[in-house]
């Protein structure tokens, strides 16, 4: 059952957080390109899309730390250094995800803004989508490393 488990939580980060981390990544150059005078055709729509992708697959990311849980009870790792720290650190990815990410695109898709303000939203938003993709590749070294970890990897 810890294998199943274990797939499951490995397919759901990979499923899930990997179209946020690329999506969002992606957004705010389309967001600009949307904002210019000379913009391309398609550029709101593409950066609309994006934060659609985005707002869906955080929805379904929920399902990653659910069988992250899972597969920890199962291990019998729940009170281990490296689970802690990357509980913590999907917990701040997550906070920032809904508290800074998606609020940022749609503040950005809502309205044109001069282009200078446009261009240091985009700015600010493609920073935060850093960190966020940061904070999920600590967290995938932390679980392919277990520093401390006696299940043997």
């Amino acid at each position: 059952m810890t294998k199943v488990l274990l797939s499951l939580h490995v397919l759901a980060a990979i499923l899930a957080i990997g179209p946020i981390a690329v999506a969002a990544s992606l957004f705010p150059r389309f967001a600009k390109e949307a904002a210019a005078e000379d913009r391309p055709r398609n550029a709101a729509g593409i950066a609309a899309f994006l934060h659609r992708t985005c707002r869906g697959y955080a929805v379904v990311g929920g399902a990653v730390p659910a069988f992250g849980f899972a597969t920890g009870a199962a291990l019998g790792v729940l009170t281990d250094a490296w689970l802690i720290t990357s509980i913590v650190l999907t917990a701040v990815a997550a906070a920032l995800l809904i508290g800074a990410v998606l609020p940022g695109q749609r503040r950005l898709l809502a309205g044109p803004g001069d282009g200078a303000t446009t261009r240091q939203a985009a700015a600010r938003l493609a920073m935060l989508t850093g960190t966020f993709n940061l904070l999920w590749a600590i967290v995938v070294v932390l679980m392919i490393v277990r520093p401390g970890s006696t299940t043997g990897a």
